[in-house]
Protein backbone atom coordinates (compact mmCIF):
# COMPACT_ATOMS: atom_id res chain seq x y z
CA UNK A 1 0.00 0.00 0.00
CA UNK A 2 1.11 3.28 -0.54
CA UNK A 3 2.48 6.07 1.58
CA UNK A 4 -0.98 8.04 0.84
CA UNK A 5 -2.74 5.10 1.74
CA UNK A 6 -1.05 4.34 4.91
CA UNK A 7 -2.06 7.95 5.64
CA UNK A 8 -5.28 7.96 5.20
CA UNK A 9 -5.81 5.03 7.10
CA UNK A 10 -7.13 2.78 4.09
CA UNK A 11 -7.53 -1.01 4.50
CA UNK A 12 -9.05 -4.05 1.62
CA UNK A 13 -12.96 -4.27 1.62
CA UNK A 14 -14.09 -6.67 3.75
CA UNK A 15 -14.35 -9.17 0.41
CA UNK A 16 -10.66 -9.11 0.62
CA UNK A 17 -10.22 -6.76 -3.04
CA UNK A 18 -6.58 -6.06 -2.92
CA UNK A 19 -7.43 -3.28 -5.31
CA UNK A 20 -10.50 -1.74 -3.65
CA UNK A 21 -9.35 -0.07 -0.57
CA UNK A 22 -11.95 2.01 1.88
CA UNK A 23 -11.12 4.30 4.62
CA UNK A 24 -10.55 2.67 7.56
CA UNK A 25 -12.30 4.98 9.59
CA UNK A 26 -15.39 7.21 8.08
CA UNK A 27 -17.91 9.43 9.50
CA UNK A 28 -21.36 10.59 8.51
CA UNK A 29 -22.98 13.26 10.09
CA UNK A 30 -27.04 12.91 9.46
CA UNK A 31 -28.93 10.07 10.63
CA UNK A 32 -31.92 10.11 7.65
CA UNK A 33 -32.42 8.18 4.94
CA UNK A 34 -29.35 9.28 2.86
CA UNK A 35 -26.78 9.36 6.20
CA UNK A 36 -27.88 5.81 7.36
CA UNK A 37 -27.60 4.81 3.67
CA UNK A 38 -23.78 5.80 3.43
CA UNK A 39 -23.10 4.56 6.67
CA UNK A 40 -24.58 1.30 5.79
CA UNK A 41 -22.39 0.58 2.88
CA UNK A 42 -19.09 1.86 4.22
CA UNK A 43 -19.81 0.01 7.25
CA UNK A 44 -21.14 -3.45 5.06
CA UNK A 45 -17.23 -2.74 3.06
CA UNK A 46 -15.29 -3.00 5.80
CA UNK A 47 -14.72 1.00 7.55
CA UNK A 48 -15.36 1.86 11.27
CA UNK A 49 -18.19 4.40 10.57
CA UNK A 50 -19.42 7.06 13.46
CA UNK A 51 -22.70 9.29 12.80
CA UNK A 52 -23.27 12.20 14.13
CA UNK A 53 -27.39 12.81 15.47
CA UNK A 54 -27.97 15.68 17.51
CA UNK A 55 -29.87 13.89 20.24
CA UNK A 56 -30.94 10.33 21.52
CA UNK A 57 -34.27 9.62 19.76
CA UNK A 58 -32.80 10.66 16.80
CA UNK A 59 -29.13 8.70 17.45
CA UNK A 60 -31.48 5.93 17.96
CA UNK A 61 -33.72 5.96 15.12
CA UNK A 62 -30.49 6.27 12.47
CA UNK A 63 -29.39 2.97 13.77
CA UNK A 64 -32.43 0.99 13.52
CA UNK A 65 -32.46 2.82 10.27
CA UNK A 66 -28.75 1.28 9.59
CA UNK A 67 -30.08 -2.39 11.02
CA UNK A 68 -33.28 -2.27 8.90
CA UNK A 69 -31.36 -1.49 5.56
CA UNK A 70 -28.55 -4.43 6.21
CA UNK A 71 -31.60 -6.67 7.52
CA UNK A 72 -33.00 -5.72 3.85
CA UNK A 73 -29.58 -6.31 2.32
CA UNK A 74 -29.42 -9.75 4.15
CA UNK A 75 -32.80 -11.10 2.46
CA UNK A 76 -31.81 -10.05 -0.78
CA UNK A 77 -28.38 -11.97 -0.16
CA UNK A 78 -26.74 -8.84 -0.62
CA UNK A 79 -24.93 -9.35 2.41
CA UNK A 80 -22.15 -11.80 2.88
CA UNK A 81 -21.66 -11.74 6.79
CA UNK A 82 -23.72 -11.24 9.80
CA UNK A 83 -25.87 -8.36 9.92
CA UNK A 84 -24.80 -7.81 14.25
CA UNK A 85 -21.02 -7.93 12.42
CA UNK A 86 -21.73 -5.31 10.42
CA UNK A 87 -23.21 -2.93 13.01
CA UNK A 88 -20.34 -3.60 15.36
CA UNK A 89 -18.50 -1.10 12.96
CA UNK A 90 -21.33 1.61 13.79
CA UNK A 91 -21.05 3.65 16.81
CA UNK A 92 -23.64 6.53 17.18
CA UNK A 93 -22.72 10.13 18.24
CA UNK A 94 -24.19 13.00 19.39
CA UNK A 95 -21.29 15.84 18.61
CA UNK A 96 -19.26 15.87 15.35
CA UNK A 97 -16.52 16.64 17.92
CA UNK A 98 -16.80 13.03 18.98
CA UNK A 99 -15.69 12.05 15.45
CA UNK A 100 -12.07 10.09 14.98
CA UNK A 101 -9.24 13.29 13.98
CA UNK A 102 -7.51 10.16 12.23
CA UNK A 103 -10.80 9.56 9.54
CA UNK A 104 -9.94 9.14 6.19
CA UNK A 105 -13.48 10.57 4.83
CA UNK A 106 -16.43 12.82 7.12
CA UNK A 107 -19.75 12.85 4.49
CA UNK A 108 -22.30 15.43 5.53
CA UNK A 109 -25.46 14.56 5.05
CA UNK A 110 -27.63 17.15 6.92
CA UNK A 111 -30.86 19.20 5.00
CA UNK A 112 -30.49 20.69 1.92
CA UNK A 113 -29.94 24.26 3.03
CA UNK A 114 -26.54 25.87 2.63
CA UNK A 115 -26.20 27.30 6.23
CA UNK A 116 -26.96 24.59 8.16
CA UNK A 117 -24.43 22.92 5.44
CA UNK A 118 -22.13 25.54 6.36
CA UNK A 119 -22.44 24.96 10.36
CA UNK A 120 -21.42 21.32 10.26
CA UNK A 121 -18.66 21.72 7.73
CA UNK A 122 -16.92 23.91 9.45
CA UNK A 123 -16.81 22.59 12.90
CA UNK A 124 -16.30 18.95 11.26
CA UNK A 125 -13.36 20.46 10.03
CA UNK A 126 -12.16 21.79 12.99
CA UNK A 127 -11.68 17.97 14.56
CA UNK A 128 -10.45 16.34 11.61
CA UNK A 129 -7.08 15.90 10.59
CA UNK A 130 -4.95 17.97 7.74
CA UNK A 131 -5.31 14.62 5.43
CA UNK A 132 -8.78 13.96 5.90
CA UNK A 133 -11.54 14.43 2.72
CA UNK A 134 -14.56 16.29 3.76
CA UNK A 135 -17.77 15.38 1.54
CA UNK A 136 -20.72 17.24 1.16
CA UNK A 137 -24.06 14.85 0.18
CA UNK A 138 -25.91 18.21 -1.44
CA UNK A 139 -27.54 16.93 -4.93
CA UNK A 140 -27.12 20.81 -6.14
CA UNK A 141 -25.69 23.67 -3.38
CA UNK A 142 -22.57 25.33 -4.96
CA UNK A 143 -19.18 23.38 -4.11
CA UNK A 144 -17.38 26.54 -4.34
CA UNK A 145 -19.75 28.78 -2.05
CA UNK A 146 -19.34 26.03 0.76
CA UNK A 147 -15.77 25.40 0.30
CA UNK A 148 -15.52 29.92 1.12
CA UNK A 149 -16.30 28.67 4.72
CA UNK A 150 -13.04 26.33 4.54
CA UNK A 151 -10.13 26.06 5.56
CA UNK A 152 -8.81 23.51 4.02
CA UNK A 153 -10.80 23.51 0.76
CA UNK A 154 -8.37 21.24 -1.24
CA UNK A 155 -9.66 18.51 0.83
CA UNK A 156 -13.64 19.21 0.24
CA UNK A 157 -15.66 18.07 -3.07
CA UNK A 158 -19.36 16.82 -3.27
CA UNK A 159 -20.41 12.89 -3.20
CA UNK A 160 -24.10 12.98 -4.42
CA UNK A 161 -25.34 9.53 -3.17
CA UNK A 162 -28.48 8.18 -4.69
CA UNK A 163 -31.30 7.43 -2.55
CA UNK A 164 -31.68 4.41 -1.51
CA UNK A 165 -28.18 4.23 -1.38
CA UNK A 166 -27.16 0.70 -0.91
CA UNK A 167 -29.12 -0.04 -4.39
CA UNK A 168 -27.93 2.83 -5.90
CA UNK A 169 -24.86 2.41 -8.68
CA UNK A 170 -24.13 5.74 -8.88
CA UNK A 171 -22.49 8.00 -7.25
CA UNK A 172 -21.79 11.85 -8.45
CA UNK A 173 -18.54 13.56 -7.38
CA UNK A 174 -18.59 16.96 -7.68
CA UNK A 175 -15.31 18.65 -8.02
CA UNK A 176 -14.80 22.40 -6.45
CA UNK A 177 -12.10 25.24 -8.11
CA UNK A 178 -9.69 24.23 -5.63
CA UNK A 179 -10.70 20.67 -4.58
CA UNK A 180 -7.03 18.68 -5.02
CA UNK A 181 -6.61 16.22 -7.88
CA UNK A 182 -5.54 13.83 -4.61
CA UNK A 183 -8.60 13.82 -2.64
CA UNK A 184 -11.02 13.34 -5.98
CA UNK A 185 -8.81 10.40 -6.91
CA UNK A 186 -9.29 9.08 -3.24
CA UNK A 187 -12.30 9.57 -3.74
CA UNK A 188 -13.00 7.44 -6.88
CA UNK A 189 -11.40 4.67 -5.37
CA UNK A 190 -13.70 4.47 -2.59
CA UNK A 191 -16.60 4.83 -4.44
CA UNK A 192 -15.10 1.93 -6.72
CA UNK A 193 -14.51 -0.01 -3.10
CA UNK A 194 -18.67 0.74 -2.74
CA UNK A 195 -19.25 -1.50 -5.90
CA UNK A 196 -20.48 1.62 -7.35
CA UNK A 197 -19.92 3.56 -10.27
CA UNK A 198 -18.41 7.35 -10.31
CA UNK A 199 -19.13 10.07 -12.57
CA UNK A 200 -17.69 13.24 -12.22
CA UNK A 201 -18.55 16.82 -13.02
CA UNK A 202 -17.67 20.31 -12.71
CA UNK A 203 -19.16 22.36 -9.77
CA UNK A 204 -22.21 24.21 -11.21
CA UNK A 205 -26.17 24.31 -9.85
CA UNK A 206 -27.31 21.39 -9.92
CA UNK A 207 -24.57 19.88 -11.31
CA UNK A 208 -25.76 16.65 -13.91
CA UNK A 209 -27.75 14.99 -12.15
CA UNK A 210 -30.61 17.15 -10.23
CA UNK A 211 -30.11 19.67 -13.29
CA UNK A 212 -31.54 17.48 -15.22
CA UNK A 213 -34.00 15.25 -12.97
CA UNK A 214 -35.63 18.05 -12.12
CA UNK A 215 -36.04 19.45 -15.09
CA UNK A 216 -37.90 16.51 -16.21
CA UNK A 217 -39.75 16.48 -12.92
CA UNK A 218 -41.13 19.82 -13.18
CA UNK A 219 -42.25 19.07 -16.62
CA UNK A 220 -44.08 15.95 -15.87
CA UNK A 221 -45.69 17.88 -12.59
CA UNK A 222 -46.82 20.38 -15.11
CA UNK A 223 -48.37 17.62 -16.96
CA UNK A 224 -50.52 16.46 -14.72
CA UNK A 225 -51.17 19.88 -13.21
CA UNK A 226 -52.80 20.71 -16.91
CA UNK A 227 -54.90 17.60 -17.05
CA UNK A 228 -52.24 15.86 -19.63
CA UNK A 229 -52.24 12.55 -18.33
CA UNK A 230 -52.46 11.06 -14.72
CA UNK A 231 -49.57 10.75 -12.25
CA UNK A 232 -49.64 7.12 -13.10
CA UNK A 233 -50.04 7.32 -16.65
CA UNK A 234 -47.03 9.92 -17.09
CA UNK A 235 -44.80 8.12 -14.78
CA UNK A 236 -46.04 4.41 -16.79
CA UNK A 237 -44.72 6.26 -19.97
CA UNK A 238 -41.25 6.70 -18.88
CA UNK A 239 -41.02 3.60 -17.38
CA UNK A 240 -42.27 1.69 -20.77
CA UNK A 241 -41.63 4.14 -23.22
CA UNK A 242 -37.59 5.13 -22.45
CA UNK A 243 -36.92 2.74 -19.96
CA UNK A 244 -36.73 4.81 -17.02
CA UNK A 245 -36.67 2.24 -14.05
CA UNK A 246 -38.41 5.05 -12.10
CA UNK A 247 -41.15 7.68 -13.30
CA UNK A 248 -40.45 11.29 -12.67
CA UNK A 249 -43.54 11.85 -10.02
CA UNK A 250 -42.31 8.56 -8.18
CA UNK A 251 -38.96 9.59 -8.22
CA UNK A 252 -40.35 12.78 -6.75
CA UNK A 253 -41.98 10.97 -3.95
CA UNK A 254 -38.93 8.88 -3.05
CA UNK A 255 -36.67 12.05 -2.98
CA UNK A 256 -39.43 13.96 -0.89
CA UNK A 257 -41.16 16.86 -2.39
CA UNK A 258 -39.76 19.33 0.05
CA UNK A 259 -36.73 18.38 -1.11
CA UNK A 260 -37.74 18.72 -4.83
CA UNK A 261 -39.02 22.17 -4.23
CA UNK A 262 -36.24 23.47 -2.45
CA UNK A 263 -33.51 22.50 -5.19
CA UNK A 264 -36.01 23.52 -7.42
CA UNK A 265 -36.23 27.01 -6.19
CA UNK A 266 -32.48 26.70 -6.32
CA UNK A 267 -32.29 25.96 -9.75
CA UNK A 268 -34.61 28.92 -10.21
CA UNK A 269 -32.80 31.91 -9.00
CA UNK A 270 -29.37 30.39 -10.37
CA UNK A 271 -30.30 29.39 -13.93
CA UNK A 272 -33.98 31.07 -14.81
CA UNK A 273 -37.27 30.55 -15.34
CA UNK A 274 -37.44 27.17 -16.89
CA UNK A 275 -36.94 25.68 -13.22
CA UNK A 276 -39.60 27.82 -11.71
CA UNK A 277 -41.20 25.22 -9.96
CA UNK A 278 -45.47 24.83 -10.75
CA UNK A 279 -48.06 25.46 -8.08
CA UNK A 280 -49.28 22.60 -7.63
CA UNK A 281 -45.91 21.36 -6.03
CA UNK A 282 -45.61 24.63 -3.29
CA UNK A 283 -49.44 23.33 -2.32
CA UNK A 284 -48.74 19.93 -2.06
CA UNK A 285 -46.13 21.02 0.19
CA UNK A 286 -47.77 23.12 1.74
CA UNK A 287 -50.49 20.11 3.14
CA UNK A 288 -47.47 18.04 4.09
CA UNK A 289 -48.14 15.73 1.14
CA UNK A 290 -44.31 15.25 0.82
CA UNK A 291 -43.70 11.51 -0.84
CA UNK A 292 -43.24 8.22 0.34
CA UNK A 293 -41.84 9.64 3.84
CA UNK A 294 -45.74 11.12 4.64
CA UNK A 295 -47.49 8.47 2.71
CA UNK A 296 -48.93 11.15 0.13
CA UNK A 297 -47.36 13.03 -2.68
CA UNK A 298 -48.00 12.15 -6.27
CA UNK A 299 -48.93 8.25 -5.32
CA UNK A 300 -50.18 6.73 -2.02
CA UNK A 301 -47.74 5.33 -0.52
CA UNK A 302 -48.31 1.79 2.30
Amino acid sequence: MSRDGRRLGLRRNWRGNVSSVVPEKVGVVGGGRMGAGIAQVFAATGAKVSVVEGDTASADAAFERIRSGLNRAAERGKLDVPVEEVLARVEIITDPESLPGDAGLVVEAVPERADVKVAVLTAVERVVGQDTVLATNTSSLSIAELAAALSRPQRFLGMHFFNPVPASRLVEVVTGPETAEGAREDVLGWVGALGKTAVTVRDSPGFATSRLGVLLGLEAIRMLEEGVADAESIDTAMELGYRHPMGPLRSTDLVGLDVRLAIAEYLHRTLGERFAPPRLLRDKVGRGELGRKTGQGFHRWE
